[in-house]
């Protein structure tokens, strides 16, 4: 058998146009990830040494023909046709199954109970004298899950002997947010228009959404979100939930359940009932029976998503009535179908208090209120998904509340498409942030993981980046970021550093000349951003509406909280948002240990300094430096190292494919210009708030202020609907 492997990969080399420089051929990135290039001579024969053929279960379920579907599409890739497939074992065979699909793993007796409902192990055994390569799990998902942890070990060029993987996500529900709109737009989307085409659906399915679930699979994303949070109250109606439906037959195959956001008044709007009143039993019952008719046409339907009382949307809070009360009503409707609400804290209105405050005022006297089948979604900082906050109190405040982690996968304020911002390092920052609510190891990843608290359910979201775009995120290093997101869902103490190196060799192949530089890159990359945007605490010194480029100097909007200069203070005395004891006091809502960390001036990190204090533009910082000159510093560090990426991507011409690298150059040229746009914009601010000379060393802004001030981009990307 091996012998025959051996002339087949021969035959194949021969003839498949394998060239050595993987620059001649152009890549769209569409395949993301899940690549599937041809190995080299030497990895095919170490693949050859250890795998033959495939043995699974003849009568497959569909996520077992899915599994067998991808190691068939893997194999091909890599070794120019698939393997072959029987029932029987082989010499140097791959065997995949559950206990119950495959009678000769259940007489192995392999230690699976510990991996739970999508867990898996990838185990080299001697099965009746012969040398063979399980992957086996309880379930027919952890099967697929651990077919492709196996393509990606093979992909990666990893030893394939004597291996002993074991792995189970440590959060139950590990979901995508899509702000897809049904008119096909996406708000805060940077990659075209939706994934979804409503106008098609059901009839027509894409197979677009096959190849979105198998990437969501392949990084262990079990849920999706379909609509944005700003929903749409149609999208109950008959003919949506028709074509929800049908994607959600699309997405079974892959573990991937459908959830839904509604809209808070859908029964006024859909009913005929002149309340939405969570209390009222009118409109209890419009939801149950509503959640009824959704369960008859999917009947694994995960549940809903509500934004409620926050800009603008409707909620409880117009009725006089709680967050409980309404998310409770939800849940009582989907409770008979194990379904879940996942109401959102994302909560802030005009009001005479300091916004940082208002998700902690409003949720935590109602900690403990909330139906089993809540949970709470909360952003990762107390505001708005900026290129760095401090983690938001509420995670160490609801100890008697499920609490689930919202991250922003879409840099709506981290360059949008075009900036290479790897958000690895931000995302293990927020999950690494230590809460002390039960004393120092309380962190964040522990309360949304449900450990710390004894709390049933756990989970985590990311707002998607995904659309129409070929390579799907808008660029090739976005890509990045869902992948990051679905392995820091499985394993919220995941390296970001680790993960760069596993999505760069899959993304660009296992070459240590592009992987390293690549690496490093991604590594520095969302610092940079901070650098050059919002350094030492700052916050929301963002175009308004469109969120684009820098806007410190904006204060006549119609409410506080929307002005940038509300969050930046900058004044002649100096700048930064008093949040201390003596301020709005927001360091209150911490364990007393964070909070005196944050109000205290010799311990409060200077990346967060800004944040909680308002300080003279010549206070010394921990470095010794004066503010004046370290926001000056940090400027130009942040244009520098965009310079430095550029230098550093241009190396690698030779060694990756024209069309991604060439894109890659453009989005890197067009960030520089930008980084030199915010330092530019945001100095002439501070030079005019704070009449200082510019620190000596330091370039001059290449416009006045009035320049930076005229600047208007209407039609900017992402503009909210």
């Amino acid at each position: 058998m091996i012998a025959t492997l051996f002339r087949f990969v021969a035959i194949a080399v021969a003839s498949a146009v394998l060239t050595v420089g993987p620059s001649v051929n152009a890549e769209d990135g569409h395949k993301l990830w899940l690549r599937y290039a041809p190995l080299d001579t030497a990895a095919r024969a170490a693949l050859a040494s250890r795998v033959t053929a495939i043995t699974a279960a003849a009568d497959t379920s569909p996520t077992l023909a899915a599994a067998r579907a991808e190691l068939d599409r893997g194999f091909a890739g890599m070794l120019g046709a698939p393997l072959p497939h029987d029932t029987a074992l082989h010499d140097h065979g791959l065997v995949i199954g559950t206990p119950a699909s495959l009678p000769a793993l259940a007489a192995l007796h392999l230690p699976l109970g510990r991996l739970g409902h999508d867990g898996y192990l990838i185990r080299s055994i001697r099965m009746n004298g012969k040398d063979e390569t399980i992957v086996a799990a309880n379930t027919d998902i952890g099967v697929l899950y651990g077919v492709f942890a196996l393509l990606e070990r093979i992909e990666r060029q990893q030893p394939l002997a004597d291996l002993d993987i074991v792995s189970a996500p440590r959060i139950d529900l590990r979901i995508l947010d899509h702000w897809d709109n049904l008119d096909g737009s996406v708000e805060r989307g940077y990659a075209g228009r939706s994934l979804w085409d409503w106008w098609t659906l059901p009839d027509y399915k894409d197979p677009l959404y096959t190849d979105y679930a198998r990437a969501d699979a392949s990084i262990g994303i079990n849920g999706a979100v379909l609509n944005n949070v700003n929903a749409s109250p149609d999208i109950l109606r008959p003919r949506y939930l028709a074509k929800v439906a049908a994607l959600a037959d699309v997405f079974r195959p892959y573990g991937i359940k459908v959830y839904l956001s509604v809209n808070f008044a859908s029964p006024m709007v859909l009913g005929d009932l002149k309340t939405a009143d969570p209390l009222d039993p009118a409109v209890a019952a419009w939801w149950k029976r509503k959640a009824d008719t959704i369960y008859r046409a999917i009947p694994d339907f995960g549940g809903f998503l509500v934004k409620a009382n926050s800009e603008g949307q409707p909620g409880p809070q117009d009725y006089h009535r709680s967050h409980a009360d309404g998310a409770n009503m939800l849940a009582a409707a989907l409770a008979p179908h194990g379904g879940v609400v996942m109401w959102r804290a994302f909560v802030y209105g005009a009001a005479d208090k300091d916004r940082a405050k208002q998700a902690f005022d409003e949720f935590k006297p109602l900690d403990g209120a909330f139906a089993a089948n809540v949970i709470l979604q909360v952003k990762n900082g107390p505001i708005d998904f900026q290129p760095r906050e401090p983690f938001s109190p509420l995670f160490g405040a609801m100890h008697r509340t499920p609490m689930m982690l919202e991250l922003q996968i879409t840099k709506e304020y981290l360059g949008q498409a075009t900036s290479l911002a790897y958000l690895g390092p931000l995302f293990e920052e927020a999950l690494r942030a230590d809460t002390y609510a039960r004393g120092k190891g309380s962190t964040v990843a522990r309360v949304i993981d449900g450990s710390l608290f004894g709390n049933r359910l756990s989970g985590i979201a990311g707002v998607a980046n995904t659309g129409r775009d070929r390579d799907w995120a808008g660029s090739t290093f976005n890509q990045a970021n869902w992948f990051v997101f679905g392995r820091m869902a499985w394993n919220p103490d995941a390296d970001a550093g680790a993960v760069a190196r596993e999505w760069s060799e899959l993304t660009f192949g296992p070459d240590r000349r592009i992987t390293t530089p690549v690496v490093d890159m991604m590594m520095r990359s969302r610092e940079a951003v901070v650098d050059y945007m919002t350094p030492l605490g700052l916050a929301h010194q963002m175009g308004t509406g469109n969120h684009y480029g820098p806007a410190p100097w904006v204060s006549d909007l119609a409410r506080p909280e929307w002005n940038p200069t509300y969050y930046n203070r900058a004044d002649r005395t100096g700048i930064g948002f008093d949040r201390t004891a003596s301020g709005s006091d927001a360091v209150s809502q911490y364990a007393p240990p964070v909070a005196h960390r944050f109000d205290d001036l010799a311990t409060v990190p200077d990346a967060d300094l800004l944040w909680f204090h308002h300080v003279p533009w010549d206070y010394r910082l921990h470095s010794g430096e004066t503010l004046w000159h370290s926001l000056a510093d940090h400027y130009q560090h942040g244009v520098e190292e965009v310079a430095a990426m550029q230098r550093e991507w241009a190396t690698l011409a030779p060694l990756i494919d024209a069309q991604r690298f060439a894109k890659t150059a453009a989005f890197l040229s067009i960030e520089h210009r930008e980084a030199v746009w915010w330092r530019d914009a945001s100095m002439a601010y501070w030079l005019h708030v704070s009449g200082l000379p510019l620190p000596a060393g330091y370039p001059a802004p290449a416009h006045d202020l009035g320049y930076y001030e005229a600047l208007s981009f209407p039609n900017a990307p992402g503009q909210a609907k």
